[in-house]
């Protein structure tokens, strides 16, 4: 898991600071498109191609690397050590690597075909991981489509946690206490967002048609099954217990860490704000400072800002458009965010926070 919230309910309280850095009004937005200069030079530098070998290397490697780890967790298993538990932290940062396939997939990155690029959104998706394909696409879809924007952002809807001051006043009983004290509770709730994401795909299957429902249905069955399968064959029934819990909560905690950074904290558009594209996306998102590491860890989404604007743009271009996009942005005069990891996280809580400050 991603800015002032919406108009402060309470009058006589002045916003904090971190909404009130966020309150200014960008700059009313000159006619003709501000995006189609920059979406210019971007395919004339040639980043708009795919970039299939990258992706079938890619794939390969976490493909081998997810194998050798299952395959480990079988071997010492056998042995009856509780040193198999250790392995959940490598099976888990390949099963978000897998994740981030499915990612890319969903968004056309991966093959020049819708078709291919669904079937690998299902096998690293539903097969692989457990999470709906379907399910993603549509909701991170319409996150793509209004970015923090409240009533159209899913990412925003109110739920175990909230990002504006008008949705924490009208919490009530144990939500009331939840989102007084969401900033600090943010990362132990990440916990469950392993298992959240697969009742979630299931869930959504009533959404879809009946043939999707059992084509998505069936691979996600297909999932549990194996995975149900194996860890009672390779382990002890409380070895296997508790693989699977901890296994599910570095999901969790993997994932929720990399979409945390992009977008909380930012822009919040008002109801009837009229941004265009580039000011939409550039103003509500945040990047973190790339090097091999966090852009291993991340899944590229760490380049946020680029990745928004241009969702199909393959994984690998996203760090070689960075400079296009933040020099058009300074062209334009548009505020370009990028800050550290932890700088990011630090912006994120406190925006989490203050949105809670009514309540306290």
């Amino acid at each position: 898991m991603p800015a002032s919230s919406s108009a402060l309910p309470v009058a006589s309280a002045p916003p904090p600071r971190a909404e009130r850095a966020r309150a200014v009004r960008p700059r009313p937005e000159p006619s003709g498109s501000e995006f189609a200069p920059l979406l210019r030079q971007v395919r004339d530098a040639g980043l708009l191609r795919r970039r299939t070998g990258w992706y079938a290397a890619m794939i390969a490697v976490n493909a081998l690397a997810t194998a050798a780890v299952w395959t480990a967790v079988v071997l010492v298993g056998g042995t009856g050590s509780w040193w198999v538990t250790a392995l959940a932290l490598p099976a888990a940062v390949l099963s978000a690597r897998t994740g981030f396939i499915g990612h890319d997939a969903g968004h056309q990155q991966i093959a020049a075909g819708r078709r291919a690029n669904r079937m690998l959104a299902l096998l690293h998706g539903n097969l692989l991981l457990g999470m709906g394909a379907s399910w993603w696409t549509d909701k991170h879809n319409r996150h793509h489509a209004n970015p923090n924007h409240v009533g159209k952002d899913p990412d925003v809807e109110v739920g175990a946690l909230v990002w504006s001051r008008a949705q924490a006043v009208e919490r009530e009983g144990f939500a009331r206490w939840l989102t007084k004290h969401q900033a600090r509770l943010f990362f132990p709730m990440l916990l469950l967002e392993g298992l959240a994401l697969k009742v979630a795909s299931f869930q959504d299957l009533r959404r879809l048609s009946w043939r999707d429902r059992l084509v998505e249905g069936g691979l996600l069955l297909a999932h549990l099954a194996g995975y149900a399968a194996l860890l009672p064959t390779a382990l002890s029934p409380a070895r296997a217990v508790v693989f699977a819990l901890l296994h599910h909560a570095l999901i969790g905690l993997h994932l929720g860490c990399a979409f945390a950074p992009n977008h909380k904290g930012m822009a919040m558009p008002e109801e009837g704000a009229r941004w265009g594209h580039l000011r939409r996306q550039v103003l509500t998102s945040r990047n973190v400072r790339g090097n091999p590491v966090t852009d291993f860890l991340l899944g590229g989404l760490n380049y946020q800002v680029e990745h928004h604007l241009m969702p199909s743009l393959p994984r690998p271009h996203l760090r070689l458009a960075q400079p296009l996009v933040r020099a058009h942005c300074a062209r334009l005069g548009v505020p370009y965010t990028e800050t550290g990891l932890l700088a990011s996280y630090r912006q994120a809580l406190t925006h989490m926070h203050d949105v809670g400050a009514p309540l306290r």
